[in-house]
């Protein structure tokens, strides 16, 4: 074999090993310490080729064997000994995603909830009342909130039944994903966030180029079907669908805020559940089911 375990490294020896790294049609060459690991061979990879790498993806290292004449998957606790080939291999196995929220880990997106759709979108009054229930529930879960607002000047402010104060962040936007530079820096003061919960309009557009811009940066994103629309239930339909098939989870108002609290001894779970004794408006879900 190419390369052998060491037992015992020494912490002085800091001579570089020649290495040639292979990733997808290319290779290249490079040194690594003696005793390198895992981790140091992964951000050799990532230093060679950032550029072509979708750093969320899972990979698995291998090395090439003399005696077998083909790549190995790396034994665990492997480090260079000598000279060898290494070869980095995106796993294709789509990863199961669980959907856990907590309160601390979790925001709220509201995409665009603005009076000029109101006339357009449909079921747009059974979507403002679920965005109700949601962000009163955020509330009262401590949960950060963050509002956008797209083109405000023409097509006018979030609706006045929709209440801001307390928003983590209200912004304007021309661009359809809410995934703008304020909007990562206000989350990057929230530590610990690593699920969004996301509604509002349109499904089809600002909903779905948002949702694939959070999955893109390794966000988890629950999109709540009873509080996001378009103009067409086609549109609606279709892109929840597509979004299901990413790895994004679709689900409700109800789910949501009973998944937050997660217990019955929960200190929260009463106002919670006044939230939902009524069931939420079905907004043309069900003949689509």
């Amino acid at each position: 074999m190419a390369a052998q375990l060491l037992p015992l490294v020494n912490s002085n020896n800091n001579h570089g090993i020649p290495i040639l790294f292979c990733y997808s049609v290319f290779a290249r060459p490079t040194s690594v310490p003696l005793g390198a690991g895992y981790e140091v061979l992964i951000q050799k990879f990532l230093s060679l080729y950032g550029d072509q790498i979708d750093i969320h993806r899972k990979f698995v290292i291998q090395l090439y064997s003399d005696e077998w004449g083909q790549y190995i998957d790396l034994p665990k606790g492997f480090v260079i000994s000598e000279k060898c080939k290494l070869r980095l291999v995106p796993l294709q196995v789509q990863m199961t995603v669980l959907g856990n929220l907590t309160p601390s880990t979790t925001a709220f997106f509201c995409c665009d909830m603005q009076e000029r759709f109101r006339p357009a979108i449909k079921y747009f009054g059974d979507i403002i009342s679920v965005s109700q229930r949601l962000l009163q529930g955020a509330r009262i879960l401590g949960i950060p909130v963050i509002f956008t607002e797209q083109y405000p000047k023409g097509l006018g402010s979030t609706v006045q039944e929709l209440d801001l104060s307390g928003a983590k962040l209200v912004l304007p936007k021309t661009k359809f994903s809410m995934v703008l530079p304020e909007v990562e820096a206000a989350l990057a003061e929230i530590p610990g966030i690593h699920s969004v919960v996301l509604f509002g309009v349109e499904t089809h557009v600002c909903i779905q180029q948002t949702a694939l811009d959070l999955i893109g940066r390794g966000l988890e994103v629950h999109i709540v079907a009873d509080a996001t629309s378009s103009r067409s239930m086609m549109d609606r339909m279709f892109a929840l669908e597509r979004l299901a098939r990413t790895g994004i989870i679709i689900t409700t108002s109800e789910a949501i805020l009973l998944q937050l609290v997660a217990d019955k001894d929960h200190p929260k779970f009463k106002e919670v559940q006044n939230l939902i004794k009524a069931s939420a408006p079905e907004s043309g879900l069900l003949s689509k089911v």
